[in-house]
């Protein structure tokens, strides 16, 4: 049997010099085989893993409940606005820009007849977070719901963050996460009414990250907070889970994560569903999580992104790209190693 070392090699051997013929034989074909292939938003599989955008759950299953949303102008947190009130909610969005925030709820409120409250804040101040918390509960009442989903990353060599980068963050993921859970959970657990917290992480605080540093600290310790309040607090009848949703295209992220694009390109080929996650898939699963249908869900992370991560992980999943006609000889190869070693 071929040891791993050499199972590697022959398999790098094999990419090298199918690569090496492609380019020697038709340099230019091989280049616009690339930049077709760099195009490519799906792969031939995604048809067989439609995206469903309508909602999972039955109409009405968030009446009554008050929804509290962090980074809810845009993107996801947007999305996820829109699913809640869809279902009855009454939802508060909070981020820093009023303008933006503004437009949005009453898109959202356009369509779905709910009132939706905007709320400018800075996650990053425990005193505008309570603030804004003051509002809602006088407007609509004490959350039922609280989503954190305000986020800051960028991608960049570590040796070049200055302590200001690096701490910016921090403040904003973990400790504005901190902060409102801290404000919001005494609140509930003063008024002995329970709630669900929800945080919004990524696959990468299970193996770390490269080029995002302080992102996979951060997001690394909201998730611990999440499972360690979801065993303290239980008892007050609050729950605590995370949602790592793999790539997804929103507004503003991928500017500064992905700027030329060739990432999410790349990112499509890793996927084994073949496509880039949709918005409205993160909003139905959120739905579910913060929902009365998911009561016994507690202190879990769900991974939503279409098998990326094990993808990466697995140390022969590139082997999806040796073409078929090529296993005949790899076969071949390993039986003459076999022989070889019986010698």
């Amino acid at each position: 049997m071929m040891t791993l070392r050499q199972s590697r090699s022959w398999v790098n051997r094999l990419t090298t010099r199918s690569q090496w013929t492609a380019l020697s034989s038709s340099p230019h074909a091989w280049l616009s085989s690339r930049r077709c292939q760099s195009n490519m938003t799906q792969l031939p599989q995604a048809g067989q893993f439609p995206a469903l955008n309508t909602p999972m759950l039955p109409p009405g299953s968030y009446d009554g409940r008050v929804v509290f949303i962090t980074g809810g102008g845009t993107g996801l947190g947007k999305g996820m606005a829109q699913m809640f009130s869809q279902l009855g909610a009454k939802v508060v969005i909070a981020a820093r820009r009023q303008n933006v925030l503004e437009a949005t709820a009453s898109e959202i409120s356009g369509i779905t007849g709910q009132e939706v409250l905007p709320l400018a804040c800075d996650i990053r101040d425990p005193q505008a977070i309570a603030q804004a918390v003051d509002t809602c509960v006088e407007r609509f009442g004490l959350p039922h719901v609280v989503v954190h989903n305000a986020a800051g990353n960028f991608i960049s060599p570590t040796e070049r963050l200055s302590p200001n980068a690096f701490r910016t963050i921090i403040d904003i993921v973990l400790n504005g996460t901190a902060y409102l859970t801290l404000d919001i959970g005494k609140r509930m657990i003063q008024e002995k009414r329970g709630g669900v917290f929800l945080a919004i992480t990524t696959h990468y605080t299970n193996e770390g990250s490269a080029f995002v540093v302080p992102s996979a600290c951060a997001k690394s310790g909201v998730e611990t907070m999440m499972k360690s309040l979801g065993v303290e607090w239980g008892r007050h009848g609050i729950r605590m889970n995370c949602i790592a949703p793999g790539p997804i295209e929103t507004e503003g992220a991928f500017s500064r994560l992905d700027p030329s694009g060739a990432m999410m390109e790349q990112a499509v080929q890793e996927i084994p569903t073949g496509r880039l996650g949709e918005v409205n898939e993160i909003a139905n699963l959120a739905s579910y999580l913060c929902s009365d249908y998911a009561s016994w869900v507690n202190t879990e992370t769900v991974t939503l992104d279409g098998g990326e991560f094990r993808s990466l992980a697995g140390e022969f999943n590139k082997l999806r790209m040796v073409p078929q006609e090529q296993w005949d000889t790899l076969e071949q190869m390993i039986r003459s190693t076999n022989k070889k070693s019986k010698l």
